[in-house]
């Protein structure tokens, strides 16, 4: 059975996160790729990448409306690695941390997180509020990790797409998927005197 991977796509701005997640994903033997879109990540990808919903779905192995709450993905009997929201919008975020399923994003992710697997959120909103921060420490306490998109200028990417490269790749390090690509730091390059 591959395994099992639970993309949701929220309203914030970043949708090329989530989308991809999704193209890497389509590319990974023994994996699948569960997508939810939801209206508000509609919106977005259109606005961003000019990206219709059936144009993200496609790039899915399978596809899911958002209040589909009878979804396979609404129980913890179907058996996934876990989740990553990117874009994870304040909205879902607050959703998740107060346990509030009322679609199937923050639903599919309060099953991940009851299952004790692993929940990946990619927050895009800034500045942040008290209650942003609080509930990143709730989803935390909880057992997710928050993943926010912060370049790494040390990997010295030359365009946006090196950017969103790394970040992917970064975020599937901790599903234990390795991309033989994914620029990682190797120190400081030459002698402290010759840096100085």
């Amino acid at each position: 059975m591959p395994k099992r991977l639970i993309v949701g796509i929220t309203g914030a701005t970043g949708a090329i996160y989530g989308v991809s997640l999704l193209k890497v994903l389509k590319t990974l033997k023994g994996w699948e790729s569960h997508l939810v879109l939801t209206d508000a990540g509609v919106l977005n990808t259109w606005h961003e990448l000019k990206m219709k919903r059936r144009d993200v779905e496609r790039l899915a192995h399978f596809a899911y409306h958002p209040k589909d709450i009878a979804a396979t993905l609404a129980s913890g009997s179907f058996l996934t690695e876990g989740m990553v929201i990117a874009p994870c919008s304040m909205k879902t975020l607050a959703a998740v941390a107060h346990a509030h399923a009322d679609d199937l994003v923050s639903r599919a992710a309060d099953v991940v997180l009851k299952e004790r697997r692993r929940l990946v959120v990619v927050p895009r909103e800034t500045p942040l509020n008290l209650a942003h921060l609080r509930n990143m420490v709730a989803v935390t306490e909880m057992g997710a990790i928050v993943f926010p998109p912060v370049p790494a200028f040390y990997a010295a990417p030359r365009t946006l797409d090196d950017l969103v490269a790394h970040t992917v790749g970064r975020v599937l390090d901790l599903f234990g998927v390795r991309l033989p690509r994914l620029a990682r730091w190797q120190g400081l390059k030459g002698t402290p005197a010759e840096r100085d």
